[in-house]
């Protein structure tokens, strides 16, 4: 997969968690990885080894402050948003019934290419926390099960 200039390399330990996956499934988490990187690449990386590997994004040192995600699963990659339920989604492309959490099913690299995935990526990036004195820097963190984390 190639990077350009604009978008980060992916950090080796996020490659090594997600080495645990199809080739398939690889590369819609860093497709979608590029896509958020690619409207947002002043935000920073929280990745997290839980029951899947997920990767937050925000503009802050907060991974609270997340403003879109991605988990990855078996045969399918989910872009999620923290703040889905509030954010328009003209195409109907949003899954999930919790009171704010939804997500979009990325099957294959061209699911990203469907009208309206890069919209709810933009409508989260403009939604999200940026308060002044605590911008986060662009990089990653990674936290691993049971271990400390690394920048």
């Amino acid at each position: 997969m190639g990077y350009t200039d604009q978008v980060r390399r992916p950090d080796p330990e996020y490659l090594q968690l997600l080495g645990r996956y199809s080739e398939a499934v690889q590369k819609l988490a860093l497709a979608a990885r590029k896509l958020i990187l690619e409207e947002a690449p002043e935000a920073g990386e929280f990745v997290y080894e839980v029951y899947t590997i997920a990767n937050h994004f925000a503009f802050t040192e907060r991974p609270s402050d997340a403003f879109v995600f991605t988990t990855t699963h078996a045969k399918w990659v989910n872009l999620g948003f923290n703040f889905g339920s509030v954010l328009p989604d003209p195409h109907g492309l949003l899954r999930g019934d919790g009171k704010v959490i939804r997500h979009v099913r990325i099957a294959e690299v061209g699911d990203l290419d469907q009208p309206g995935v890069r919209e709810l990526v933009r409508a989260a990036i403009a939604d999200a926390e940026r308060p002044e004195g605590k911008r986060g820097k662009p990089g990653t963190i990674v936290r691993r099960a049971g271990a400390g984390q690394r920048k």
